[in-house]
């Protein structure tokens, strides 16, 4: 790719170094160059030339309506470069282009709204679409109405070099009422239209080209988002929906779990070829309060249209009182104030523990293992773990997991996962049929149990009389535990675990808030090597825990943002290895309670 690219330049010199900016935004950037190479194969391409045709659009129509550039043509900042070269120049093999969902987060005054605006007025009026439609959404016409002014401004400045003509002087754009109550912009030669609607309005048959949400992070719920992501999904070609928001506070849920999600692609712990994403924060090591030289990883127009100066006066004013430095650290530095985020704490040694290479399964044949089923009724995921235990109680870890060819199509929508990709990369296991027959998963069981010195198998208790069914199916022989006290069976012995933040008795026993805190110990420790599996990537951003008044933790299925039964199946595993001491017996080996 030319050097004369500028989206690959802001990229370049991001991973460099020669640009300053945070780890997101460095993930973004480095996705972009390996793309570049690898993204090919995958059907995507970068083309320059539409990109560079996005670039000359802003400047040449419209200027700078407010701020330290007010009356300047609107050429694009660096991070705007990025951004706008990103959705612009990606493109799928059928020329379309790639990102459909993109998500905007910087500190405050960074320009998101009026480029938001912009972007919105390009593609209904002068991206070759006719009848297009754009919408700006909130949960509230006020709100909503916030990003369309910026829309509505930029109509009513100068067109840069045109002796003070306007869009609208020179009828290229109609805006319907006057003043702070526009309400519409229409560019009659291509019958399209711009509008603000809030999420409790009656649109009759939408069909966007483009869709707009501002301060997300305000948002109580997101129906709005909902809605029309729907109707964005409809509509082929060439839709996008893009989010902007300030950092979410860790109560503003609708706005961390969309840039939880985000991250999580910007990392690539979720593949999603249509979501983009420019997440500008500080670091987690950075202190904002002492060090001025990181302001402008959350701050990427700080000095450009964003005066220093006022970030200086706040971060001295939040100095002295705690309320205003806990608003600061969100709002201007990108930090979520509050938030427990990730379900475990420390994020990064989740990764740590993640082993790229796959396992020496014949080098753990004589180590003991314990297995343990997440399974599904319905045609959504069923998981499988094996978690090996030395007598030093180090844990290794693998995971398989099952899902349905039927619906897999509409599971890839609801769910933003690409299965096929991960079936085709060996991460996932498709069945044929509309439900998860167990006798596939029981198979498995077999094949493990006839390679390695397999304990006992631990299954929820509201699948285990279907899934011993599926064992006598195959000619597996099994027998379920029923307590210490009572005479044990042949074959694999097959263990309930309790759900919920229920402990029922002191003692050993396997229960949800005794698995939890075993796995957590065990990855903040780094006492555990789990093989990598982007499904499993996949459930562990999906997790949030839920607390009892006593603290017993449980897996939250209300809340769940997504499939996250290969973390119910690790965990029930790796509670099942616990010893009373090092060099001591699992808890399979010497008995447990029944719950």
């Amino acid at each position: 790719m030319s050097s004369s690219d500028p989206t690959t330049a802001y990229a370049s010199k991001v991973v460099s170094g020669e640009i300053i900016a945070g780890n997101f935004v460095r993930a973004s950037c480095e996705r972009h160059l390996r793309d570049l190479v690898e993204g090919a194969a995958r059907g995507l391409r970068f083309d320059p030339a539409e990109a560079d045709r996005a670039f000359r659009f802003f400047p040449a129509m419209f200027t700078v309506t407010a701020g330290a550039k007010a009356g300047q043509p609107f050429h694009l900042l660096d991070w705007m470069t990025f951004v706008v070269g990103s959705l612009f120049g990606w493109r799928n093999a059928d020329g379309t282009r790639r990102f459909r969902h993109a998500w905007l987060e910087t500190g405050k005054g960074q320009a998101k709204s009026p480029l938001m605006g912009a972007i919105g007025l390009y593609m209904i009026g002068f991206n070759g679409v006719p009848r297009a439609e754009a919408y700006a959404i909130a949960n509230d016409r006020d709100q909503a109405k916030v990003l369309f002014s910026d829309a509505v401004a930029l109509c009513r400045a100068e067109i840069p070099g045109k002796d003070g003509a306007t869009l609208e002087s020179l009828g290229r754009v109609i805006i319907r009422g006057t003043g702070d109550n526009a309400w519409k912009i229409e560019v009659p030669a291509v019958g399209a239209k711009f509008l603000p609607v809030a999420s409790q309005d009656s649109i009759s048959g939408p069909k966007p080209i483009a869709v707009f949400a501002d301060e997300v992070h305000e948002m109580r719920t997101d129906k709005a988002i909902q809605l029309w992501k729907a109707a964005i999904d409809k509509i082929p070609g060439d839709p996008l929906m893009i989010l902007g928001t300030n950092t979410p506070a860790a109560d503003q849920a609708v706005g961390t779990d969309y840039s939880e999600f985000y991250q999580r692609v910007a990392v690539g712990m979720i593949e999603d070829d249509s979501a983009f994403s420019y997440i500008a924060r500080v670091d987690e090591d950075d202190d904002p309060f002492t060090d001025e030289s990181c302001w402008v990883k959350a701050l990427p127009a700080l000095g450009v249209t964003y005066p220093i100066e006022n970030v200086r006066r706040r971060v001295e004013t939040a100095k002295h009182m705690p309320s205003e430095r806990l608003a600061t650290d969100r709002l201007y530095f990108g930090r979520p104030v509050g938030s427990s985020g990730f379900w475990l704490s420390d994020e990064a040694a989740w990764r740590a523990v993640l082993s790229g290479a796959p396992l020496d399964l014949d080098g753990l044949r004589e180590i003991p293992c314990v297995l343990a089923l997440d399974l599904s009724k319905k045609n959504d995921l069923t998981a499988l773990s094996a978690v090996w235990r030395t007598d030093d109680d180090d844990l290794t870890a693998k995971l398989w997991y099952w899902t349905t060819e039927g619906g897999l199509d509409r599971r890839e929508a609801e769910d933003r996962t690409p299965y096929k990709a991960y079936i085709e990369a060996g991460h996932l296991t498709a069945v044929r049929g509309e439900v998860i027959d167990y006798t596939y998963v029981a198979e498995q069981v077999r094949l493990i149990c006839a390679r390695q010195t397999v304990e006992a198998l631990v299954v929820d208790p509201a699948y285990v009389s279907d899934f011993i069914a599926a064992c006598e199916q195959i000619g597996l022989a099994v027998w379920r535990f029923m307590g210490p006290d009572l005479p044990e069976g042949s074959g694999l012995k097959i263990v309930t675990h309790a759900q919920g933040t229920r402990i029922a008795f002191e003692g050993r026993q396997l229960c949800m808030p005794h698995s939890i805190s075993r796995l957590t110990d065990k990855i903040l420790k780094r006492e555990i090597v789990i093989e990598e599996n982007k499904m499993t990537h996949v459930c562990a951003a999906n997790t949030v825990l839920i607390s009892d008044g006593q603290g017993n933790q449980a897996f939250d299925k209300q809340r769940q943002r997504g499939r996250i039964d290969g973390m119910v199946a690790l965990a029930m595993a790796v509670g099942a290895t616990k010893a009373e001491r090092k060099g001591k017996r699992s808890y399979m080996e010497a008995g447990v309670l029944f719950t």
